[in-house]
């Protein structure tokens, strides 16, 4: 059984299927301009879906984490280290990549164990 959250005509926000989670990528949505408060929204925001999908951070497998500007590595790892479970933390790629809108500094996409 697949489980689809949030499906839209697009996309999902998030599908589980065999006890594994696949979120959407998450972006900013609050208005945060600066990469320290765009990453805290983009963090809270895989917390509310990982919540919906019946599992937690803790459970995070993979983390796939995109800047616009990797200028902006330093300030998202910042927030990212505070987020992070320790002894929990997931295999993690971080690219520079054109993200679709300009206002966005960081995308970032999870697996995550059920």
């Amino acid at each position: 059984m697949i489980q689809r959250i949030e499906p839209g005509p697009r996309m999902s926000e998030a599908a589980v299927h065999n006890g594994v989670a696949y979120l959407a990528g998450q972006v900013s949505t609050g208005g945060a301009v600066d990469i320290a408060g765009q990453t805290r929204e983009v963090l809270a925001a895989i917390d509310a879906v990982l919540a919906r999908a019946g599992t937690d951070k803790s459970r995070v497998l993979r983390a796939e984490i995109f800047l616009a500007d990797m200028a902006d590595f330093a300030g998202m790892n910042a927030v990212w280290d505070q987020w992070v479970v320790p002894g929990h933390t997931p295999a993690r790629a971080t690219v520079q990549a054109a993200l679709a809108k300009p206002q966005w500094k960081v995308e970032i996409v999870v697996t995550a164990a059920v």
